[in-house]
């Protein structure tokens, strides 16, 4: 076992910024990099710039999870992510990486060859082989609520996919009652609660309307008592909320990006890391001057 993979971070002092490599052709953001012949080198030069501009942990994805994406099979998603991985720990070894997959296959090989994280977008729910990999191999993982649901994403082409008609009883009650559904699964499995992060899951079969009050009502997430993970970055409820498509939504994912970690985010996941890192300090310097 890699002794760093159960290192906690220190919570509360700051908050951490994740910046996302997307080692896929079709990534919502327009930033995927696998249909480049150079995609391996990009994704290093990408991962160089990202910690340049102070990201305290890299997140390889190679699955693309727009709505009415296809799904690719765990042999592709191995190709791509293994060899990026490889490169950017050979290149950054203190880097801290994170291997965004919901597989088990793909988690064990990811993080045998540097990743540290697994950030599995279905909250263990997908592949019941991973959390005995996750506890297994000693790692941390992000658990995300999902409701996302074949045929509930409507698709506009600029402004890209949004969800409708997806039912909740009470939108935040569900979102704590199904995250801690998957902290159960990881208890079962035997992962201590020092590794598990929550991601209410912004922008994952939620509408609109539910994402802004996600947002509004994070606060009341944090209070499970789990390090809370946020990811607004350039997502479709700021695209139709603003009328932009996702190249012009900097402003949009900054003021989600400072409300969240006025609601208690400790990570917030994004696409432009060195701009987010000057709202994520800011942020800090008012909220935590406290601390």
């Amino acid at each position: 076992m890699n002794p760093t993979l159960s290192t906690p971070l220190p919570w509360g002092t700051r908050t951490f910024i994740m910046g996302i490599i997307n080692v896929t052709p079709d990534s919502f953001s327009g930033d995927g990099l696998w249909d480049r012949e150079d995609a391996i080198l990009a994704a290093v030069t990408q991962a160089g710039q990202f910690l340049q501009d102070g990201a305290d942990i890299l997140d390889i994805g190679g699955e693309s999870t727009r709505p009415g994406a296809a799904p690719v099979g765990g042999q592709e998603e191995r190709k791509r992510v293994i060899p990026v991985i490889q490169a950017i720990k050979n290149s950054f070894p203190q880097a801290h990486l994170s291997i965004d997959t919901y597989r088990g296959e793909v988690a064990r090989k990811a993080l045998s060859v540097g990743a540290e994280w697994i950030n599995d977008v279905w909250g263990f729910h997908a592949d019941p082989d991973l959390p005995a990999v996750v506890a297994e191999m000693g790692a941390s993982v992000i658990l995300m609520h999902n409701r996302l649901k074949p045929g509930s994403a409507e698709l506009e082409a600029r402004l890209g996919g949004r969800y409708v008609g997806v039912d909740y009883d009470d939108l935040i009650c569900d979102i704590c009652r199904e995250l801690m559904e998957s902290v159960s699964l990881a208890h079962q499995a035997g992962i201590p609660d020092e590794r598990i992060i929550l991601d209410p899951g912004i922008g994952f079969g939620k509408t609109v309307a539910q994402n802004l009050e996600l947002l509004d009502r994070l606060d009341e997430i944090k209070a499970l008592g789990y390090p809370l993970l946020v990811g607004p970055s350039r997502k479709s409820f700021i695209g139709y909320t603003l009328d932009l498509p996702p190249d012009e939504r900097i402003e949009g994912t900054a003021a989600a990006v400072a409300i969240s970690i006025d609601r208690g985010a400790d990570i917030v996941r994004v696409h432009d890391v060195g701009v987010m890192s000057r709202v994520v300090k800011m942020s800090d310097a008012i909220l935590r001057r406290k601390k």
